[in-house]
């Protein structure tokens, strides 16, 4: 049996495996046992990573939608139709009358090719992916105060920090070994606070776990940080030596005392002080967060104030300190870092500046590159309801599913005259296209991801795609050429990565051959760099910290007599994402395999339900329908169902209203109400 090192499709801790095949069919995983961010473990999901590759409902032509119905096509016929149609809509309503979604589940090297077919090809800067979903809040709210929008510290540094704070993130389900080194690091010592109204396990291990109200991150965190600066606990070196702007965030959180901290938080004062002594008072502390933070309709003010409090205390830029976002898929990091983003290139490097545009088009021999900032995916959706946007390229994502408000989503994707899918299965969001393009799965193919500590991890090809599937970078390159341009062939993969490191500088020493055996962390500047995995140690990227005052903002929906309770919702240990490749994995979805929503036992006693009953749920969007679990997990007042299961869709209640700066919609709080079915 051969076995191919490689990289876990799933989360973005960025575990490495062994694919085990036997003639040319994956039969299992084997753990990295010197691989330092998974240390010869797996989760649940890593261990069964080989086992949908093979799954007969694998995508292996290229379909074309005829009289209503997907019928197979040849690659030349699919591809012919997809270029022409793109270039017959943008002659008829413009350049920008197109989208293209690329993906965190698809390679750097194919995140940058679909990147560069938006804008040197087809001359938009419509090109935007999930993080849109998940952490454009961070990417917005670190950049500016940092100037750098990634995780600053290793997951190894958990090993040596003396406070966790984990705020918004389940953790041992979302990043499981990342929450497993977390409880270890407990274990040894390490003192833990956890802010979370959810009962999670992290929180059974934790000093001190803080309950808050869904949406009332902005009041604790200010609270936290009048306790720290009215008791002396500040890092008054570090602010007068690293930051700039400490006086304005002093004065916006004098009024948040304990007492208001605690009325708009559901605490008791006395838990805010706690847990300000306790993160303040450390030598080393470390901040997680993740999509309990980011996905509000105020997740940018959300992030600003995690950085605040971090600046404030200075546990920034060194060893067991930072602020630390855990990126939700495998390379949501690389997705960003690429330029996927519709107002920057690869690196981050703005589109609005002349000189990266004459960079880019001087690069890929192009006259010149469109100047303004495209649609950010959230938006094209709108944009796509309201018969403002025309065509929708998506690669390696499931919009129906997992975006906000799922009746505004399926008449964004029905108003389309051209919606393109290319992946690994027939997709709810594929069913409704009018070409599907069989993808490669990351089994099948070479490249790099990016985990969420900025880790570069060269991906290995360990079996060959069904039938006719071929790369997404094949196929991007291939569009290209039928297109009419002949910059976009290449004799390998490292030749993209060469190209990326060309225009990246924080990519530009990394090459493939550098990248044995377990990759190395950007910011990495030229072949000699070691790679960087600390940020801001010295200065912040930007120079001096910025403090970024903030004002508290309610979540957008407020419950009422109609739509009594508070939804949340969030993933689970068996399921990923839209369950795209989990729910075709059979111990899996064996495990968990239906919806459902978790309740307080004094919600379930007031509205007579039992537990695991059928409910129909409804919020001001839709209905669904799902099973009860009554449970402790929740506090009353808030339930929470998992958004992995079409046929009890979360997103078909969640809201679309979305955050001004990030355009992040507001996924962790909307209101509904439960009725017990017969």
């Amino acid at each position: 049996m051969k076995r191919t090192l490689t990289v876990c499709p799933y989360c973005g801790t960025g575990c490495m495996f062994y694919l085990v095949s036997d003639n040319g069919r994956l039969v299992g995983v084997e753990p990295s046992s010197s691989h330092p961010v998974s240390r010869g473990g797996l989760c649940v999901k890593g261990w069964n990573a080989f086992a949908f590759v093979h799954h007969p409902e694998r995508l292996t032509t290229p379909l074309i939608r005829k009289n209503g119905t997907l019928e197979p096509a040849s690659w030349d016929e699919a591809l012919d139709l997809v270029v022409a149609r793109l270039t017959q809509i943008q002659r008829q309503h413009g350049a920008d009358s197109v989208m293209f979604a690329s993906s965190a589940k698809a390679t750097n090297e194919e995140n940058y090719l679909l990147m560069k077919l938006a804008r040197a090809v087809f001359q938009t800067n419509n090109i935007d992916h999930c993080a849109r979903l998940c952490h454009s809040s961070t990417v917005t709210g670190l950049a500016e105060t940092f100037g750098s929008g990634a995780m600053t510290n290793t997951i190894s540094c958990i090993d040596e920090t003396d406070v966790i704070f984990v705020i918004g993130s389940n953790t041992t389900e979302q990043h499981p070994l990342i929450g497993s080194r977390i409880m270890n690091a407990v274990r040894s010592g390490t003192r833990l606070i956890v802010a979370d109204n959810r009962r999670i396990r992290l929180a059974r291990q934790a000093d001190l776990h803080l309950r808050h109200t869904n949406g009332s991150d902005v009041p604790l965190l200010c609270g936290m940080m009048h306790v720290i600066i009215a008791e002396g606990l500040a890092d008054t070196k570090f602010i007068t030596t690293r930051t700039e702007n400490y006086a304005a965030l002093a004065e916006s959180v004098a009024d948040w005392t304990p007492e208001r901290s605690a009325a708009e938080t559901g605490l008791e004062a006395a838990d805010i002080i706690a847990a300000a002594r306790l993160y303040a008072g450390a030598e080393r502390a470390m901040i997680f967060y993740s999509m309990g933070i980011t996905q509000h309709s105020h997740g940018v003010d959300n992030v600003r104030c995690v950085a605040s409090l971090a600046m404030l205390t200075g546990n920034i830029g060194r060893p067991g300190t930072g602020v630390n976002p855990l990126r939700g898929q495998n390379n949501v990091q690389g997705g960003c870092d690429m330029g996927a983003l519709p107002d920057l290139y690869s690196g981050y490097q703005k589109v609005s500046d002349p000189e990266n545009r004459q960079k880019f088009a001087t690069a890929w021999r192009v006259p010149a590159l469109p100047a303004s900032p495209g649609l950010p995916l959230t938006r094209a959706m709108d944009a796509a309801s309201e018969g403002k946007l025309f065509a929708l390229f998506v690669m390696g994502e499931n919009p129906l599913i997992s975006d906000p408000d799922q009746h505004h989503a399926r008449r964004a994707l029905e108003n389309l005259e051209l919606l393109v899918v290319q992946d690994i299965f027939l997709t709810e969001t594929a069913a409704l296209a009018h070409v599907v393009l069989p993808a490669a799965c990351y089994a099948e193919k070479e490249g790099t991801f990016t985990n969420t500590e900025r880790r570069v991890q060269h991906l290995c090809k360990a079996v060959e795609p069904p039938g006719e599937a071929k790369t997404d970078g094949e196929i991007i390159c291939a569009m290209a050429k039928k297109a009419g341009y002949d910059g976009m062939s290449y004799a390998s993969q490292s030749e993209v990565m060469a190209e990326i490191a060309s225009l990246t500088p924080s990519y530009g020493g990394i090459s493939y051959d550098r990248l044995a055996p377990h990759g190395m962390p950007w910011p990495c500047p030229t072949p000699e760099h070691p790679g960087t995995p600390i940020l801001h140690h010295e200065q912040f990227t930007r120079g001096r910290g910025h403090f970024s005052p903030v004002s508290h903002s309610l979540p957008r929906e407020q419950t009422d007599a109609d739509y009594p309770l508070v939804l949340t919702t969030g993933r689970t240990y068996f399921h990923w994402h839209t369950g795209t490749m989990t729910r075709r994995t059979h111990l899996l979805d064996r495990e968990e395999p239906t919806s459902f929503l978790e309740l307080h036992p004094d919600d379930a006693a007031r509205l007579s339900i039992r537990h695991r009953d059928r409910l129909l749920v409804t919020s001001r969007r839709g209905s669904i329908q799902t099973e009860a679990r009554v449970t402790t997990m929740v506090i009353p007042g808030v339930v929470f169902m998992p958004f992995h299961f079409a046929e009890g869709a979360a997103n078909c209640l969640t809201n679309n209203v979305l955050d001004p700066e990030s355009s992040i919609p507001e996924f962790k709080v909307c209101a509904v109400r439960l009725e017990k079915l017969p």
